[in-house]
């Protein structure tokens, strides 16, 4: 899931779709908002690569339970890993997440 919404958000601000044209519209709105949300795609997924790069076990625990949905016990028997163990590395990923997405 993560893929495809990374895919999508560069595929809509791909030069050959206008890249940082400004579109115009009826529904001003409705684009400026999803503009921001492409934005917004893009830098989880860049901070999920750089996250990936020092700790991949806590980009799986975040990509299994935020993009495929999974439950915290199905994390677990996916990695092999204590229940307690997903609860722990969610908990610092997501602040270490926080942290870089709020600059």
């Amino acid at each position: 899931m993560r893929r495809i919404l990374v895919d999508h958000a560069n595929a809509r601000n791909a030069e050959k779709r206008g890249g940082a044209a400004i579109r115009v519209s009826y529904c001003e709105d409705r684009y400026s908002a999803e503009s921001s949300d492409i934005a917004e795609v893009l830098a989880l997924d860049a901070a999920l690569h750089e996250l990936e790069s020092f700790d991949s076990r806590k980009a799986q625990v975040l990509e299994l339970h935020y993009f495929a949905g999974f439950t915290y016990k199905e994390v677990a028997d996916v990695l092999d890993i204590a229940e307690s163990t997903v609860h722990q590395d969610l908990r610092t990923a997501k602040a270490w997440l926080n942290n870089r997405l709020s600059d």
